[in-house]
């Protein structure tokens, strides 16, 4: 006898489980505590078998008979329908667990094992977050190339069009990565390439002949802002290194005597060691600063704090304060000079110059080389060029002459 709404709401809990019978199988379990559980009885593969369909009145009455006819459905198809269910939830949680946030979570916790600096996966981290409200919570094998276009398209819309195409490049890196681990066989972006904006290529201020360039020097000469600061800029132009590699820079990488700057892995852009000479200049001015206010781990802390280093505010403003703006000289524009000045000169591997500056190719053996084979080359050269900065600084012509090299 087929059961009703009303009959069912009138069913009160007795001392032991009571079945209700539907028909074809189906039927509603009442149990002592008042829970009320729909169920179908079947055979299969010889062998009798429930399976749950829910609760009532989650599932009502009208959907416990579809599920039921469903069941039947499987059941002349020779599945059953309880291994089917079973499938259906682990295909769920499965796809709970390869999300787009969820892979893209997973990737930078590799990347943080792996030794990545914390700035990079934070600036991963606040780019994949333009797109978490998009596709974040999307099965990653079901979201089309249309549905990544969405929030590249807003970004682009700001005029960031840099941004876009980063934001592009890590979510394709999150799609190659659902690849390399069986959770996904395309990566949707690799199609996008062609669709956004491309962002105008501006180089960074600098200046690329000696006149300025000395310029420059004579002005940082006669800084009469901080001394440390004044030191800083100083080395940049010596040792031209990235401004974050000198800002940060620790006691314990300097070997005054041997003068070598080793500058550790993790504060590399290439994430490697390098090593850089040091000149007899720049050993003088990294004496004279140990010397005031040596005492401490960072070269060039912060003017509140020796736990925090220097800003590249502090050394910007400084070429601000001396009269050179954003679009003429930036503290990152002394690697510029120093390349294209070097470079000029003809006087030196251009490779011995790449390794000095910290760029690094893709051929392995090449590598190696540059550490070794151009040191003794670099250690010339970084005493070549402090000469000609001196030089420079003196407003005297550059000597170029020939060096033994």
């Amino acid at each position: 006898m087929s059961l009703s709404d009303l009959q069912i709401k009138a069913f009160r809990p007795s001392e032991r489980p009571a079945k209700h019978s539907d028909g074809g199988g189906l039927h509603l379990l009442v149990s002592p505590t008042g829970s009320k559980l729909w169920r179908v009885s079947y055979r299969f593969s010889g062998k009798q078998k429930l399976l749950s369909l829910g609760p009532y009145p989650t599932v009502s009455l009208a959907d416990a008979r579809a599920r039921r006819d469903a069941a039947k459905s499987l059941l002349k198809q020779n599945i059953d329908p309880s291994e089917k269910s079973k499938l259906d939830r682990i295909a769920s949680t499965t796809s709970r667990a390869t999300t787009f946030d969820a892979v893209a979570e997973e990737l930078l916790s590799k990347s943080g094992r792996e030794g990545k600096a914390e700035a990079t996966l934070t600036k991963k981290r606040w780019l994949l977050g333009l797109v978490q409200s998009d596709i974040g919570g999307r099965p990653i094998t079901e979201i089309s190339a249309a549905e990544i276009l969405v929030p590249l398209r807003r970004v682009e819309a700001q005029g960031n069009y840099e941004t876009a195409r980063r934001l592009r490049a890590v979510v394709g890196q999150v799609f190659r990565y659902a690849i390399a681990t069986a959770r996904a066989e395309n990566d949707p972006t690799y199609g996008l390439r062609g669709a956004l904006t491309a962002p105008t290529v501006t180089h960074r201020a600098a200046f690329t002949d000696w006149q300025r360039f000395g310029g420059l020097l004579r002005a940082i000469e006669s800084y009469e802002g901080s001394t440390d600061t004044r030191a800083a800029l100083k080395l940049l132009a010596l040792l031209y290194p990235r401004p974050g590699e000198l800002r940060q820079a620790e006691w314990s990488e300097f070997d005054l005597k041997k003068r070598v700057w080793t500058l550790p892995a993790a504060r590399t852009k290439m994430r490697r060691e390098h090593r850089k000479p040091l000149s007899e200049a720049a050993v003088a001015i990294l004496e004279d600063v140990k010397s005031r206010s040596g005492l401490g781990r960072l070269v060039f802390p912060a003017i509140h704090t020796a736990l925090r280093p220097m800003s590249e505010n502090t050394l910007n403003g400084a070429l601000r304060r001396m009269g050179f703006d954003k679009d003429e000289m930036t503290s990152h524009g002394f690697r510029a000079s120093a390349s294209s000045l070097l470079n000029e000169s003809g006087l030196w591997h251009s490779d011995a110059i790449e390794a000095e500056l910290g760029h690094v190719g893709a051929d392995e053996v090449r590598r190696a080389y540059h550490r070794a084979a151009y040191w003794d080359e670099r250690v010339k050269m970084t005493e070549w060029w402090a000469s000609e900065v001196a030089r420079a600084e003196m407003a005297l012509l550059p000597s170029v002459r020939g060096v033994d090299v």
